[in-house]
Order: C-alpha cells, then structure tokens, then sequence
C-alpha cells in the first residue's frame, strides 16, 4: 500500500497541469492500493469546493462516489466516510445571520471519525459540540452559542463556565 498527498488526488481528479496529472494517475493507478487518509480527503474537498474550483455540494457528493469505485482507492475509515458524505448530502443549510449556511464535508467527517473512535473505546460518544451554526445541523452535534455567551464546557456532567465577550 501507499498514501498520496491532496496535490496528487488533486492533479489526479482535475487534470489541470498535465505533466503531474500523468504521473498521479500512474501512480494511482499502480499496482499497489492506494490510501486516502482522511486528511487528505477534507483537504481534496475543501479545495475542490474553495474559490479556484468552486464545486457544488453535489459535485462534491460525486466527485467522493467516484472514488469510492476506484478499484485502487482505498479510504482511511470506508465506513466513516461514507456516513460523513451522506450526512453532508442531506444536512439542511442553516440560518446565519442574513445567509444560509451548509455544512461543511470536514465538519462531518470529524463527528463520524469521533463517533467511531468513541465506539473503538468502547464508549459512547455523548456530543459533537461546534460554534458552527451549520455543523450543529449533524445528528449529534451540539451548537455552543447562547444569548451572545461562549459557553465553556468542563467535563461531561458539569454545568460548566460562561464567559462573555
């Protein structure tokens, strides 16, 4: 097995300079799997989904289906990535502010990952706690924002500080 780094993904899936997309897909396509850890996958995606590329979430939502009929690819955690995609398919935008936001691919990656490890100790993961209004929408998540007070949270169980800004 081998890993890639998001430029080698990147240059693989966009073709945009030639030379490097050639040999990332020798290289991908090899004779040895290839591992996308789950850095690389939100570091590909936030890119894809950044000013330069501007993908759309269901360009996104292909773009990570696609991968995952590469013969060659292989992903970090399969199982997490593909409950994170289809949290981030069907999470509803959120109001902030004037605008509507949607949830970041990266911010339900990171509640599924926790989620799994949380299980891998053989405990149950009780929360996802976030500032991001979008994040909170995930299933688990916990939004931390109340009448404008950070609140700062000791350990499970406890009431925790408040702080105001």
């Amino acid at each position: 097995m081998i890993a890639v780094d998001s430029n080698i993904l990147l240059r693989y899936l966009l073709g945009d300079d030639e030379q490097q997309a050639e040999k990332a897909d020798i290289l991908i396509n090899g004779g040895e799997p290839v591992l996308i850890t789950d850095v690389v996958l939100a570091e590909v995606i936030w890119t894809l989904a950044g000013r330069k590329y501007q993908l759309d979430k269901e360009e996104i939502v292909n773009t990570v289906e696609a991968l995952f009929k590469e013969p060659n690819l292989r992903f970090e955690d399969d199982q997490v990535v593909w409950r994170a995609l289809h949290a981030y398919r069907t999470a509803e935008p959120a109001r902030a502010g004037q605008r509507m936001k949607e949830t970041d691919f990266a911010d339900a990656l990171i509640a599924y990952k926790a989620q799994k490890t949380a299980a891998s100790q053989n405990t149950r993961l009780q929360a996802f706690y976030t500032f991001d209004i979008a994040a909170s929408q995930l299933s688990f998540a916990r939004f931390l924002w109340e009448n404008g007070d950070a609140i700062c949270l000791a350990a499970p169980g406890h009431q925790g500080a408040r702080r105001t800004h």
